[in-house]
């Protein structure tokens, strides 16, 4: 079965069974360099004198308004180790960056189409959603040298619904592979439940309990070729090391939830403002909201 008519019956028995599936040659090359090139046009526009930092090891300490506010925005995130003791640029912006977030599929003409289209929603159709709307998006850079590594997590962590429905795009934009920071998984784990929750409460944010210790001997790499989609289960375990490559690993990933019949708790940090309210994909007849 074709992309643009949703996943075959293996596909989707195999994402259930191991909580991810790669679908090679998903977008096409020109695809990528689309994205690619629009990228370079926002990042050269962008103004790196208002900012913020980006990092997963230090999470709580780099939460701050620009953050909040990038869920109804596209902001600029910078790597932690791209500025000096004086908190200046070490190198330029181009080479700096971490990602841009948290609402280009809404807000950019080129990302819009990219993340809304007939394939991308077919999915989605084709594992259950009646009503799935994107709630984030994110170009992550992977900088050569600098690009830092995303510690071991599970999506659901950042933005549960009740009952859980988060469901992750990541496209690899240039091939993924172990030197350049590929994705790192450990499959069947979404079948053992939530871990933590990342909560807010008022201005600030808080872990409910201790990063879990991980077997790192469990993790599986994905190596992967520019165009290719992984999907991820929002309690699937993933990680990536470190860029030890001279070259960006870009890539671009997109968070979906189930809105029809499911609570979106305010105690996720990702709060979209009343009025930018998340737009679906669809709404299959029946559905609560369609009612």
């Amino acid at each position: 079965m074709g992309v643009e008519q949703g996943l075959s019956q293996a596909q989707k028995d195999f994402y259930e069974s191991e909580g991810y599936l790669v679908i090679p040659d998903y977008a096409s090359p020109s695809e990528c360099t689309t994205l690619i090139k629009r990228m370079d046009e926002l990042l050269r526009d962008f103004d790196p004198t208002t900012f913020s930092i980006f990092s997963t090891t230090n999470q709580k300490a780099n939460m701050d308004s620009y953050f909040y506010n990038s869920a109804n925005n596209i902001s600029f995130f910078f790597e932690e180790r791209a500025f000096d003791e004086n908190r200046n640029l070490k190198q330029p912006k181009e080479l700096s960056i971490n990602k841009v977030g948290h609402a280009m599929h809404d807000l950019d003409p080129e990302f819009r189409k990219f993340s809304r289209s007939a394939k991308v929603s077919a999915i989605a159709a084709s594992l259950g959603y009646r009503r799935p709307a994107p709630i984030q998006s994110m170009y992550i850079f992977k900088q050569p040298g600098i690009g830092g590594e995303v510690v071991p997590h599970q999506d659901n962590t950042f933005m549960c619904t009740d009952p859980p429905s988060v469901l992750g795009y990541w496209w690899a934009l240039e091939d993924a592979t172990k030197e350049n920071g590929c994705l790192w998984v450990v499959p069947k784990s979404h079948k053992q439940g939530l871990k933590r929750k990342f909560l807010k409460e008022g201005d600030s944010v808080r872990y409910d309990v201790p990063q879990p210790e991980y077997d790192m001997s469990t993790f599986i790499p994905v190596e992967m070729k520019a165009g290719s989609l992984i999907l991820l289960h929002g309690d699937l375990v993933h990680q990536s090391y470190e860029n030890k490559s001279s070259k960006q690993r870009p890539a671009y990933s997109i968070h979906v939830i189930e809105t029809d019949g499911t609570f979106y708790p305010e105690t996720n940090w990702l709060q979209r403002r009343p009025d930018f309210p998340l737009e679906p994909f669809y709404e299959k007849p029946g559905s609560l909201a369609s009612a």
